[in-house]
């Protein structure tokens, strides 16, 4: 029996089909590795072709890995000579060897991200650039992006010439690159680029690798970016022109990386004698959960037609269902899986929940810990294991127990006070020598002798502490000290000198975090920040749990890309959060639609059971919003759903949240009226604003600043406001109430 007797019509076209280029659209659990493989061995058995003319291109080392193990099962000799390696692999390899033909030594130096740091925040020293309007983390991601599109410096800064929010970073830019050159570095996006560069200045290096390259093949090709189309499309830029590309514009859910799903759908317009083959019977899921994903996806505009289908039968209908709160969405699932596993219909490693954002993790886990489930968490580290997360607890046991000598050290220098580890060594041995906790040695730093003037900075974080204190014991809620915290520190400033993404990210948490706070405060006629606290300890003690594989998943969308499970659920399925508010609200069709296709995605993890859950009501940055069902659940007809009552765990959940909101809400809404805005779904546009671009303005969180853009959209107005203290911030008219000074 032949290797080959055992793949479906269209995977045997798409492996016998060698020569010439060829697009393998190979829909979610159609096989598209096994294919690849396949082709490898079906090239070098009844081909062949020499295994050192075969390349395979994938995006990450472990999948390269895997590829190679393959193939060498299928192949009984040569296969070690097949180059199969990542795209920054295989450039390294590549640029090790004639890189010096650009310009550079061949033994160069790749950086980090701590080295592009250090070399930003030396730029901008030099050039007097304010790094708290201007952050190093966006130049950095600024420059990202324009190698990933093969923008030089000097073309980036024709580009830009009359923007004039990007004259400091055009500035930076070209010293960057100098900078770089002269220690003969090369940073990740280096990489692609400096190899583009090198083939299109030197066509013989080109042609050397053409010649060895006469079967390209390109795993997950919609994840490409233009440099990585541009080194690929070179290569493949010969008469043969063997290049086969696998891949899914379905599944396209990296654009915020710098993925270009162009790259897939205009693979015909590069190559129009290109041969397509479509790979679209599932071998994961059953029919019923197909359908549900064939429906979803139809509706976007930008992509190639493909309908999934299996062989397997229908199976049962796609779960619905819609709950009061968060909380009961999280009760529910976790009591569902802990039945379903109690009944021998599943085990935990076949259950997995995803969800949009890693913030919605928490519910889940502590209901997991409380129900005394193993779980992994994976993408992430468990939420009470996060920076932020245990930054912002130790701000609170420092505040309840100025004894927590480990709490304290953690947050004494964050943000940053300038107090050294030389002056907290002095503040310990005081401590010691005197038998007093490190709180209390700080309380007496104008005492300790060889302090000097650092005393004057422990000071005013002393005064700071007592205050929160003080406003705890007069009545305030554990809620309104913890904002009180988050504003008074400027943590969230802090974090965005890490970039933008990652700041949101951490946010989120903290957001969350706040939440969790609110929902302890509601339950309790005496709220006391001991017993919070020590509720969070019972559920964050997770060290305990018993090292096996047999565990509830738990991840977001975006990491579950690839996996499989037999239970899925799918959680937070509503507008204004899967889909996110800014995506809908967005002028961009290709932001929904990729919100679209990673929906698709989510659906497609699962195998035999999909279960899809949202809450009419969820706590926001500590307010209650109130949402409708995802417009994706609504896109699903509704014979493939069963829909059940809402479930609520207890009978009363529902007039219990309603009146502890209701009461809560009256309560706070003078406190919290400046430091939250109240997020409506749908927003009434302005019929003009009072101001211009070039006007000062003024914002009651960010203060003053000038408008640098106005662009109108169907929906709203989106500003950019050059604030003179936080940079260069985005928002939309209705929300920002900016007034013209």
């Amino acid at each position: 029996m032949s290797i080959y007797d055992s793949l479906n019509p269209q995977q045997r076209e798409a492996v016998f089909h060698t020569e010439g280029p060829l697009l393998i659209l190979a829909g979610a659990g159609s096989g598209k590795t096994r294919v690849l493989t396949h082709r490898i061995a079906y090239l070098i058995e009844e081909r062949q072709i020499n295994p050192f003319n075969i390349m395979a291109i994938t995006f990450t080392n472990k999948a390269a890995g895997e590829m190679r193990e393959r193939v060498d099962k299928l192949v009984e000799y040569g296969a070690e000579s097949v180059w199969v390696s990542t795209f920054h692999s295989s450039c390294v390899r590549i640029l090790h060897r004639y890189i010096d033909r650009i310009g550079y030594d061949n033994s160069f130096t790749i950086y980090d991200a701590d080295d592009q740091k250090s070399i930003v925040k030396g730029i901008c020293k030099r050039l007097n650039i304010d790094t708290k309007k201007l952050r190093e983390r966006t130049i950095i991601n600024e420059i990202s992006s324009a190698k990933n599109e093969l923008i030089s410096a000097e073309e980036f800064a024709k580009k830009y010439v009359n923007d004039f929010t990007k004259q400091e970073l055009i500035k930076v830019y070209k010293e960057y690159e100098i900078e770089l050159q002269s220690n003969n570095a090369l940073d990740f996006d280096d990489l692609l680029m400096k190899t583009v560069e090198l083939f299109k200045i030197c066509p013989d290096v080109l042609e050397s690798y053409q010649r060895r390259f006469r079967y390209i093949m390109v795993d997950e090709y919609q994840d490409t970016n233009t440099a990585q189309f541009q080194f690929i499309r070179l290569l493949a830029d010969t008469t043969e022109r063997n290049l086969c590309v696998v891949g899914d514009d379905d599944q396209s859910i990296y654009r915020f990386r710098g993925a270009n799903i162009r790259n897939i759908l205009d693979f015909e317009y590069y190559f129009q004698d290109a041969k397509v083959i479509k790979l679209e019977q599932n071998y994961r899921s059953t029919q019923n959960i197909l359908n549900a994903a064939n429906e979803v996806i139809s509706n976007n505009k930008g992509r190639k037609e493909k309908r999934l289908w299996t062989a397997e039968g229908d199976g049962e209908k796609i779960q619905f269902k819609q709950f009061n709160t968060g909380y009961d969405e999280a009760e529910y699932i976790v009591s569902d899986i802990e039945n379903r596993v109690n009944d021998g219909l599943s085990e935990y490693k076949g259950c997995a929940i995803l969800y949009r954002t890693n913030a919605q993790s928490r519910m889940f886990e502590e209901r997991l810990v409380t129900a005394n489930i193993p779980y992994k968490l994976v993408g992430g580290v468990n939420f009470y294991a996060r920076k932020e997360i245990k930054d912002m607890l130790a701000y609170l046991k420092t505040v309840a127990n100025g004894r927590d000598d480990l709490a304290v050290r953690r947050i004494i220098n964050v943000p940053k006070r300038g107090i050294g580890l030389t002056t907290i060594g002095k503040v310990q041995d005081y401590a010691l020598d005197h038998n007093i906790s490190f709180f209390e040695a700080l309380e007496c730093a104008d005492q300790i002798s060889n302090i000097g003037r650092a005393s004057a900075k422990i000071i005013p974080f002393v005064d700071f502490i007592n205050k929160i204190r003080d406003d705890l014991s007069s009545g305030h809620l554990i809620s309104d000290v913890m904002q009180n915290i988050i504003d008074d520190t400027d943590y969230i400033e802090m974090l965005k000198e890490e970039g933008e993404e990652e700041a949101l990210v951490r946010q989120q948490n903290i957001d969350e975090l706040l939440n969790k706070i609110i929902d302890y405060e509601d339950n309790k006629d005496t709220p006391d920040l001991n017993e919070f606290l020590e509720e969070v300890a019972l559920v964050a003690d997770i060290d305990s749990l018993d090292e096996d594989n047999n565990r509830v998943v738990l991840m977001t969308l975006h990491s579950a890309k690839g996996l499989e499970f037999e239970n899925v659920y799918l959680a937070g399925m509503e507008d204004g959060l899967f889909p996110s508010y800014m995506t809908v609200t967005s002028d961009d069709p290709m932001e929904l639609e990729e919100e679209r296709r990673l929906c698709y995605v989510g659906i497609t993890r699962a195998m035999k059971r999909l279960t899809l859950t949202c809450a009419r009501q969820r706590m926001v940055r500590g307010e209650t919003q109130y949402n409708k069902p995802s417009m994706f659940i609504k896109e699903i007809s509704d014979n493939l759903l069963s829909m059940a009552e809402s479930f609520s765990i207890k009978n009363n959940s529902e007039d219990k949240v309603i009146k502890a909101t209701n009461a809560y809400t009256q309560a706070r809404n003078a406190f919290r009226s400046k430091v939250f805005e109240t997020r409506q779904f749908e927003v009434k546009k302005a019929e003009a604003l009072d101001y211009i671009v070039g006007d000062r303005v003024s914002h009651i969180k960010f203060g003053e600043g000038t408008v640098v853009k106005i662009i109108e959209g169907g929906r709203d107005y989106e500003v950019s406001v050059d604030f003179d203290g936080v940079g260069i911030k985005k928002m939309f008219a209705s929300f920002a109430k900016l007034k013209k000074i």
